[in-house]
């Protein structure tokens, strides 16, 4: 684009439907819905050494690229990437355990689960 700029002395962009073009051909992946469904099925998602809050960052960036929306399709997703021992405690809460259909609830409550930990291996 520059180099097309030096030569002709226009600048090839000139609307902001030829930015978002220009945009797209060089920052966004060809095939990035495919790409998000491919690891959402597979294993590379999974949280392993992550926070939660660095897990959820990747694992919402997924979904969306994925096109995912189905709250009970998110939720199971969700969960089969988290660490075991954090799925366990919030399947297992004796009160307050967030419906398979509720994503945000379960978000939070791992946030909560993985701050306490974080905060007790501080100690």
């Amino acid at each position: 684009m520059f180099r097309q700029e030096v030569d002709t002395s226009i600048f090839p962009i000139q609307t902001w439907r030829d930015f978002e073009q220009q945009f797209r051909v060089h920052f966004f992946l060809v095939n990035a819905e495919a790409d998000a469904i491919n690891a959402l099925e597979g294993t590379s998602y999974h949280q392993g050494g992550w926070t939660v809050d660095n897990y959820l960052d990747n694992f919402q960036a997924l979904v969306s690229d994925a096109g995912y929306t189905d709250p009970r399709t998110l939720v199971v997703k969700f969960r089969r990437g988290l660490r075991l021992g954090i799925q366990n405690q919030i399947t297992t809460m004796p009160y307050g355990r967030p419906a398979d259909t509720d994503p945000d609830a379960w978000y939070r409550a791992a946030r909560r689960i993985d701050q306490v930990r974080l905060a007790n291996e501080a100690f």
